[in-house]
């Protein structure tokens, strides 16, 4: 398979998973069930979506903020409006062809802060390390607060509870041998393998040896607060879904930043993962993809939205360079 045609694969088949996702959510709802959710999505309570667009536009900002305290160990410290901009930017770009926000980015760093491109996009990579931290750290909690009921959906479901425990441990000490195998080997992947982890590892730890640590931490809790908050507030514009507590609603959140990670920005999927999420906790489909969909859709139009005016700001704005 030659280069071209993987590039182009990693392009159209996100896109058509995308599509056919739409296009399977749309043959496997009744009309009726279709005309109930759109009503739910047009009487949604504006108010409380403002507010979780809102949530989402802090989280941003945050974002370029924290970028800085990456960047100034290295020598640099960018117009904050300028990593605001290409951060939304990149969210814009990530719709279309998947990744290629941090490579855009990065380049466009360099093009109007003057950073060369192998350290902006280094301190990218470490601000994916943290986030994938943040995630697991919400997964683990997720698991521990809501073990009883997600374990007892598995077995209705038809999964036996001794075999997914036995799954776990087997996942578990496959692990374990991979990582003694990596260490001890000397083989060449082996050693890329190590050097790759060793270069996130300094990069996680970098962020305790900064300055602006505290700082930099506080951001991060921020962000993930307004992502957490910008889900938790949805609950309200439904009247099914009000009673949900947090821990509950986290069970979908995980769901949903699963569906992220696996379409261009979870077109498709986010709403059924959402879905399936909250049926757990006896959210009719009808409820649950207008939970998904209205989550969905507010905060897509803000990423369309404010990604193109970005687009046509940042070079205007910095018609110096």
């Amino acid at each position: 398979m030659t280069a071209s045609l993987k590039k182009s694969l990693k392009t159209i088949l996100p896109i058509a998973l995308g599509v056919f996702l739409v296009w399977y959510w749309y043959n496997s709802t009744s009309e009726a069930d279709r005309e109930q959710i759109i009503y739910h999505i047009k009487e949604a309570d504006l108010f409380w979506v403002g507010i979780s667009i809102l949530m989402g536009v802090i989280a941003y900002v945050s974002r370029a903020i924290r970028w800085n305290y990456l960047l100034k160990p290295l020598g640099y410290q960018p117009k904050l409006s300028n990593n605001l901009l290409i951060i939304l930017i990149s969210y814009f770009a990530n719709l279309g062809i998947p990744r290629s926000g941090e490579i855009l980015r990065a380049t466009a760093l360099t093009t109007y802060e003057d950073v060369p491109f192998e350290k902006g996009f280094g301190t990218i990579v470490t601000e994916r390390v943290i986030d994938l931290i943040m995630l697991l750290s919400i997964i683990t909690t997720t698991l521990i607060l809501q073990t009883e009921i997600i374990v007892e959906f598995l077995e209705n479901k038809g999964f036996n509870y001794t075999k997914i425990l036995l799954l776990l441990s087997a996942a578990i000490i496959a692990a374990l041998i991979f990582f003694l195998f990596i260490k001890k080997s000397s083989n060449g992947l082996a050693l890329k393998i190590k050097k790759f982890v060793k270069g996130l590892l300094d990069g996680v730890l970098s962020i305790f040896k900064m300055k602006d640590k505290w700082a930099f931490v506080f951001h991060t809790l921020l962000i993930w607060t307004c992502y957490i908050g910008m889900f938790v507030v949805v609950k309200n514009t439904l009247a099914e879904t009000t009673h949900l507590t947090i821990s509950q609603l986290l069970v979908a959140f995980v769901a949903g930043a699963f569906a992220i990670t696996t379409t261009n920005g979870g077109v498709g999927l986010y709403p059924i993962a959402v879905s399936k999420a909250l049926a757990i906790f006896g959210i009719t489909s009808v409820s649950g993809d207008a939970f998904g969909w209205i989550m969905w859709i507010s905060q897509t139009v803000v990423v369309v939205v404010f990604g193109a005016i970005s687009f046509l700001l940042l070079p205007l704005l910095n018609r110096n360079r």
